[in-house]
């Protein structure tokens, strides 16, 4: 057995409109020649920044009314660094910037387009390319490519988990990474539903062939939280997950292209970002499909806060091959120590507000995954995992 003892050290940075909602009522007649722009924060990072459609003569009224088009440039930098008990199997004392991203957010009545580019360790990727439609008060859809609505953990982007890295078994499971799909979500009350319909990550850098056959997914998160008010917050939900093999174009003895058996690779890194040190792996082939289902709890009274996933996945296999069974669980302690007296509720992602800034947070995690299946023939490992986070809430950028 592997035992790692990591002192981390990381931070968020977000960009975005630098003025702050207490200026919002001082900026009376200013033409918008002057591109001054003026923003509100919400927990998702949607800070909305007015400006006009078409740049004219035209003043801001005094009673401030937005505009039916306006643009918000986004940001945000990862700084990470660690230190390594023992300083072996890979891993290196050190500091890095794993990520950066850059982008723009898009409004237009009712609808909402994100753009983010991201760059880490020498490689470009897209992050979060949607269109974005509100219905209603209760109804939204959102088609394009995001981390869609799996699990307790899916409501946190990955610059507000309270642990800075994502838990291991939401790693390995990979529900919360980015598919390119369509989203339906209805918030209200005591009831929080999402269902999505998608394929994988692939289908944004390969067409159908060069990926030999396209694979599509179902997930869906109901979340029943009959309290969800500040200081006091209960919520159990259940996500369940179903989606086709992925498959490859590989070529055959006599120089034809061919399409190979289905499979599904899952892997976690130890979690840092200063090393890339592979914790789990499993490899399934001659696999025709995977179902995946995660309980999650979320409970707060006050300064504390509990938040715990379970993972369950079955990959059905063709061939005579026996099915490949994983599972795992993740558990987080959260406490206020100094600022917020009370855990806030964001109804529009099923999950914990961000604390104000001047906050500082003790977190306390535990993360449990079996990747391995003796009757499966695959053994991905085990891991267990113990963690201590403090976090400070500088304000409302910048989270230590």
């Amino acid at each position: 057995m592997n035992h790692k003892i990591a002192l981390c050290l990381s931070g968020f940075l977000f960009i975005s409109s630098l003025c702050q909602a207490r200026d919002f009522d001082r900026i009376k007649e200013k033409t918008i020649t002057e591109n001054i722009p003026y923003s509100t924060s919400t927990l998702t990072g949607m800070i909305d920044s007015i400006v006009e459609k078409r740049l004219s003569e035209k003043k801001i009224s005094e009673t401030n009314e937005k505009p039916d088009f306006s643009f918000l440039p986004m940001g945000r930098i990862f700084f990470d660094g660690g230190l390594f008990f023992p300083a072996k199997d890979g891993f290196k004392d050190g500091v890095t910037i794993p990520d950066i991203r850059l982008g723009g957010a898009f409004k237009y009545k009712k609808f909402t387009a994100n753009i983010m580019i991201g760059y880490g360790m020498g490689t470009l990727s897209a992050k979060d390319i949607f269109l974005n439609y509100k219905v209603d008060s209760k109804n939204s859809l959102r088609l394009g490519y995001f981390i869609h609505q799996y699990g307790l953990n899916a409501a946190y982007f990955s610059s507000l988990k309270a642990t800075m890295h994502n838990p291991i078994s939401d790693s390995f499971f990979k529900t919360t990474g980015f598919n390119l799909g369509l989203r339906y979500e209805y918030d209200y009350k005591d009831a929080f539903i999402a269902a999505s319909v998608f394929t994988s990550p692939s289908g944004l850098k390969m067409t159908p062939a060069q990926r030999g056959k396209m694979n599509i997914g179902m997930m869906e998160r109901a979340v029943w939280r009959p309290l969800h008010s500040s200081g006091k917050i209960a919520q159990i939900g259940l996500s369940a997950w179903y989606e086709t093999a992925e498959h490859s174009v590989q070529t055959s003895d006599d120089g034809r292209p061919t399409t190979s058996t289905g499979y599904f690779n899952y892997s976690a890194n130890f979690p840092t970002m200063v090393n890339n040190v592979t914790l789990l792996k499993a490899n399934v082939t001659n696999a025709k499909g995977v179902v995946k289902l995660s309980p999650e709890l979320l409970l707060s009274k006050g300064r504390l806060a509990l938040e715990s996933q379970y993972f369950y996945m079955n990959v059905a296999r063709e061939n005579g091959f026996n099915n490949y069974r994983a599972h795992g669980v993740y558990g987080i302690l959260r406490g206020l120590i100094l600022g917020d007296h009370e855990y806030g509720y964001s109804n529009s992602n099923g999950g914990l507000a961000l604390p104000s800034p001047k906050s500082l947070e003790c977190v306390l995690g535990f993360d449990y995954t079996n990747a391995s299946d003796h009757k499966a023939g695959i053994l991905g490992g085990i891991s267990n995992d113990y963690s201590l986070t403090l976090n400070y809430y500088l304000n409302k950028y910048i989270v230590c």
